[in-house]
């Protein structure tokens, strides 16, 4: 990677935006984002890479961390807070964490992204350990608390990967498995929660959902796991019960009511009916 003009820091392909109309500034952002997928379909071979390696030690009781920092922290945050509402699974299964801790979710945190050795103290806090598979999300592939982290789980035996959005990255040097997503220059030039954050999002859904499919999370098409915590969660798992057992609301009701797990009642009771 050029460090002195990477791509993620490239000037827009548009000028003058503040004199768009707009429906040209929607137009374009649109136009930019249609790009974005095409480049997740170019990566998918290192993706499946990451998700067969997670998944094998996941197996074997181990967990997936993800670090970053500002957008990239948000997201890998974001995508394990949901494993668990989702799939049922335990909240240490799947962890993410942002450099500058919780509160950076919200704010910035001055300098939090730049301390080399903080994130492998923030892993060492779990017992981080070989069995487990470490992801680091930066778009830059620069951020000196990801590119930290990595280097320090590496060097203690821990499988790493990243999802960048520039080539040849330091991030890239220090994982296993390097996901190189280059989405070219951001609408606004250098706004890397546009195009690169967009990329990053669709490849977190891509790596935790194929994960939780290949341990066993879902049922034919169904989350069936999934933790009935509101209304709609519940009417959710009532029509699945009604679709699978063939049963009517009243009685799918009752059997979620008394059995609390979609999984439970069709383990019980799908293959009588």
């Amino acid at each position: 990677m050029n460090m002195d003009n990477p791509t993620t820091e490239r000037s827009s392909n548009y000028d003058d935006l503040e004199k768009m109309s707009t429906e040209e500034l929607l137009s374009a952002i649109n136009q930019e984002d249609k790009t974005v997928p095409h480049v997740l379909n170019k990566a998918i071979p290192a993706i499946q890479q990451f998700v067969e390696s997670a998944v094998d030690r996941m197996k074997n009781g181990g967990r997936l961390f993800y670090i970053g920092a500002g957008t990239s922290g948000r997201l890998g945050v974001l995508d394990a807070s949901e494993c668990p509402p989702t799939y049922g699974v335990s909240e240490n299964w799947v962890i993410g964490l942002i450099a500058g801790g919780d509160v950076a979710l919200r704010k910035a945190v001055e300098n939090a992204e730049d301390d080399l050795d903080q994130a492998w103290m923030d892993l060492r806090t779990y017992k981080i350990n070989k069995q487990d598979t470490l992801l680091g999300i930066a778009a830059s592939g620069t951020t000196p608390y990801v590119v930290g982290g990595l280097k320090k789980a590496r060097e203690n035996e821990i499988v790493t990967g990243c999802v960048v959005c520039n080539e040849d990255s330091p991030m890239s040097k220090v994982s296993d498995f390097p996901i190189e997503l280059v989405v070219g220059p951001e609408f606004v030039t250098g706004s890397t929660r546009m195009k690169a954050g967009t990329a990053q999002k669709l490849a977190l859904n891509m790596i935790s959902t194929s994960i939780m499919i290949k341990l066993g999370r879902v049922k034919g098409n169904k989350m069936v796991d999934m933790q009935l915590s509101n209304e709609k969660l519940t009417k959710r798992g009532v029509k699945m019960l009604m679709d699978e057992l063939g049963v009517d609301e009243q009685k799918a009701e009752e059997l979620l009511a008394k059995y609390k797990n979609v999984r439970e009642i069709l383990d019980r009771f799908g293959k009588d009916e």
